[in-house]
């Protein structure tokens, strides 16, 4: 996992946790943790609320638990933010900004960036002052991050940048995305790439949103037409993008797992985002009694439960050492698994409950279940993954790639 310096504190975790656990009565909105309060990621006023709460948090001295003192954070162990973790369930919390601001953004920027980058987003972010995104994905891409078309080119003393980003997690909300754009085609596609942090709103970007199957426009489109950044804009070294866009990826899986140490709080983000509770819904449909539902709905509680300690077993594996950094990528793919098998068994149990409306809240399965492959997309797909945990976890011999050594350049692909 990313290193952090501690602070040096003689306040204990339980010393902590009481403190938190005060400033959170006195502070922060009370909320039912089995109904959040509605969040819709696609809208504009669940991010400004999450700034105003994120300031809150900062102003009272808990945001950026587990980053580091000089970026503004405090420089605690993870056990602290697991302490802060439990005492806030019943808060609202900035939870839309754990993912991909806080998890992903920060955290790649923690281990990549410049002093200067550090210091000036880090900071923000935990202050509330600043949203980042990610814009990777290209309209022609598919699963092959490295075959980015998106290209920056050398103009006196600026990088020129032209191109696409598609599926961009709300980045109508966000202040600065990571970038990967090519720099140079006379090389093998993992060689020739470069990341930027460009800010949103500039001249030569322009942002469309994406309608999706549930209504949410949560995702994005980027065109970037003459975008114009310095040399202060490239994270890591020019040309060796690819290292940077490897460790967001790791952090990406590792955040859609549940096992980045850099949330601000966990829970639910709003209502369609609780974990099913069956055993109301066995109540609700009268059901409670029936051993095959009981069955089924216990299978998929068994689930939740195991990946919940593989969160904290790969976590310490990887501190450790006892396990390679890839190894976040077996939580990414259980947590899609096990996802997916709470949406499917809720919807068997639901039946026509989970479709229709009868008044008694059931149907929301039925809309979850709409976006339940999303789960098998974050943070790469899941065939993606087990290919990871095949060669850098388990030694497997690399695939086999046609396009591999070649100048990129030189490798044939759509032109559409």
């Amino acid at each position: 996992m990313t290193e952090t310096k501690s602070a040096t504190t003689t306040e204990s975790v339980d010393e902590f946790a009481a403190r938190a656990r005060a400033w959170l009565a006195a502070t922060m909105p009370r909320i039912d943790p089995a109904e959040p309060p509605g969040v819709e990621r696609g809208e504009e006023g669940p991010w400004l609320r999450a700034r105003e709460l994120q300031k809150r948090l900062y102003e009272g001295g808990f945001a950026g638990i587990c980053f580091p003192r000089e970026y503004g954070g405090l420089g605690l162990p993870i056990e602290y933010q697991r302490a802060f973790d439990i005492e806030s369930r019943c808060y609202e919390l900035p939870i839309i900004l754990n993912t991909p601001t806080f998890t992903i953004c920060c955290a790649t920027i923690l281990d990549t960036g410049r002093e200067q980058q550090k210091h000036q987003h880090i900071s923000a972010a935990i202050r509330g002052d600043e949203v980042l995104v990610q814009l990777l994905s290209e309209p022609s891409g598919g699963s092959d991050l490295a075959g980015v078309i998106t290209r920056a080119d050398r103009v006196g003393d600026k990088w020129v940048i032209n191109g696409a980003k598609t599926w961009s997690t709300s980045a109508f909300a966000a202040d600065y995305g990571l970038l990967l754009a090519r720099t140079d085609w006379d090389v093998p596609k993992h060689e020739g790439l470069t990341m930027f942090v460009v800010p949103i709103n500039s001249p030569g970007i322009t942002l469309r949103r994406i309608t999706q199957v549930n209504g949410s426009q949560e995702f994005c489109e980027e065109f970037f037409d003459g975008l114009e950044v310095g040399d202060d804009a490239v994270v890591g070294e020019v040309n060796t993008g690819w290292n940077v866009a490897s460790r967001q990826l790791y952090h990406e899986r590792r955040a859609v797992g549940g096992g980045s140490e850099f949330a601000s709080g966990i829970g639910a983000e709003g209502t369609t985002d609780v974990p099913v509770d069956f055993a109301a819904v066995l109540d609700a449909l009268g059901q409670a009694d029936n051993e095959r539902l009981q069955e089924m709905a216990g299978r998929a509680l068994v689930h939740r439960a195991v990946q919940e300690q593989l969160i904290n077993h790969i976590y310490h594996g990887v501190n450790d050492g006892s396990l390679p950094p890839a190894a976040g990528t077996v939580i990414r793919i259980t947590h899609a698994e096990t996802h997916q098998l709470e949406m499917d068994t809720a919807l068997a149990i639901a039946g026509s409950a989970g479709v229709v409306d009868g008044g008694d809240g059931l149907i929301r399965f039925g809309e979850r279940f709409l976006s339940r492959q999303t789960a098998s997309l974050g943070g790469g797909t899941t065939e993606v993954g087990r290919n990871v945990i095949g060669e850098r976890v388990l030694g497997f011999p690399r695939e086999y790639a046609a396009d591999r050594g070649v100048p990129f350049k030189d490798v044939r692909r759509s032109r559409s």
